[in-house]
């Protein structure tokens, strides 16, 4: 299997915009702390969250592109069809039917979400936000509106209540404000 830093390395390559490089590790963060939940391989779904958007940069303008271009940029590397399933899944590129498929679908959405949250704080840290907050913010409509609620409550796919999904998925982010720089 491709390892973190050759991913990494993929990243750096590929992605010209840092807060994309964040939302990926976010991503990371989050699908790693899900497969800890669910009993599933942290690795693999690690690495698919931190691939996820590895085209982004180069299919933001053309989204019917979006993650084909990342399964040639991967064609060379050693990724699993699990792996390429799930990035396919997350942008509805495949129907969503392993759990790592659905678990990504709501993971990506999540993060920037949670960022938002962050953002709109006095102190713009992780630290302060709690999922009572994100609650709150998460039935307002003009809140992160790019964020689709549709999208994270398909948590329930996965067996997650939506209190329980963003308590893990902010955990998660927690782990690495730093990284994120939040």
């Amino acid at each position: 299997m491709i390892t973190r830093e050759r991913a990494l390395e993929l990243l750096n390559k590929h992605l010209k915009t840092k807060n994309l490089f964040k939302h990926c590790l976010a991503v990371e963060a989050v699908m790693k702390a899900l497969a800890r939940r669910l009993g599933q391989d942290e690795e693999l779904w690690g690495l698919t969250g931190l691939l996820h958007d590895l085209d982004y940069d180069y299919t933001k303008d053309k989204p019917e592109k979006h993650c084909l271009v990342t399964l040639e940029l991967l064609k060379e590397e050693d990724v699993s069809q699990e792996m390429l399933d799930g990035i396919l899944a997350h942008c509805g590129k495949k129907e969503r039917k392993t759990l790592l498929e659905k678990a990504i679908y709501p993971a990506d959405p999540v993060t920037g979400f949670i960022v938002a949250a962050a953002l709109i704080r006095p102190e713009k840290k992780l630290e302060v936000v709690d999922v009572p907050f994100l609650k709150r913010r998460f039935k307002e409509k003009a809140f992160a509106k790019g964020a689709s609620r549709e999208q994270m409550m398909t948590c329930s796919e996965i067996g997650l209540e939506l209190d329980e999904f963003l308590e893990i998925s902010l955990n998660a982010m927690k782990e690495i404000a730093s990284d994120l720089g939040l």
